[in-house]
C-alpha cells in the first residue's frame, strides 16, 4: 500500500506568533493521527516560481490516514488558531507504491 503525505508550502507569513501557536497544536494532532514529520523548515533553495519560505511534509501509512488526520477535530482546532496568519498551499498526495 502506498503512503499518504500532507505537503504544505508557505507563500508568506504575516503573523509568526500565530503560526507558532498553531504548530503547538497541529504537530501533536498530526502525530497522534499516525503522522511522521519528514520536512519542517525553510527551503534551502527555490527555483522556477518557488520562494524560500517554510515547507512541511508529513508522512502517513496511507492516503486515507492522511486525509483523516487533516479532517480530525484536533487539527481543525489548530486551524482556528492559525486563522489568517499565513498564505500557504496544502495538498494531500499518495506516494509511489513501494
Amino acid at each position: 500500500m502506498a503512503k499518504g503525505y500532507i505537503v504544505t508550502v508557505y507563500h508568506s507569513i504575516s503573523d509568526p506568533n500565530a503560526v507558532a501557536e498553531y504548530g503547538k497544536l497541529a504537530g501533536p494532532a498530526l502525530l497522534a493521527a499516525g503522522g511522521k514529520f519528514l520536512i519542517r523548515g525553510n527551503a534551502a533553495e527555490a527555483y522556477e516560481k518557488g520562494i524560500k519560505q517554510r515547507v512541511v511534509v508529513v508522512e502517513f501509512e496511507s492516503l486515507e490516514k492522511a486525509i483523516a488526520a487533516r479532517n480530525s477535530q484536533a487539527y481543525l482546532d489548530a486551524l482556528k488558531v492559525f486563522g489568517k496568519a499565513a498564505v500557504r498551499d496544502m495538498r494531500i498526495v499518495e506516494g509511489v507504491p513501494g
